[in-house]
């Protein structure tokens, strides 16, 4: 008897779960984006960010993260030498 009452609840939860799932990513759609507002410059949408330079920033961001690995390596290194 207490078998069947934890099989049910679990199939029941899992069932749930998947209807809630399926619904909210149905709800999720959306239609048409809006027009652009008067005086964007364009007679059809742009994507977001315009043209923002993204190049320089992911070299940056690429060096820095090599100088933290680079100086932790060598703070493991000098642990290991004990200095």
């Amino acid at each position: 008897m207490v078998m069947k009452k934890i099989n049910f609840r679990l199939v029941f939860s899992i069932v749930l779960m998947w209807g809630l799932f399926t619904v909210s990513g149905v709800l999720a759609q959306e239609g048409d984006p809006p027009p652009p507002p008067g005086g964007h410059g364009s007679a059809c949408n742009q994507p977001p960010g315009g043209g923002a330079p993204v190049g320089s920033g992911v070299i940056v961001l690429v060096a820095l993260g090599a100088a933290y690995g680079g100086k932790k390596c060598m703070n493991v290194k000098n642990f290991r030498l004990g200095k």
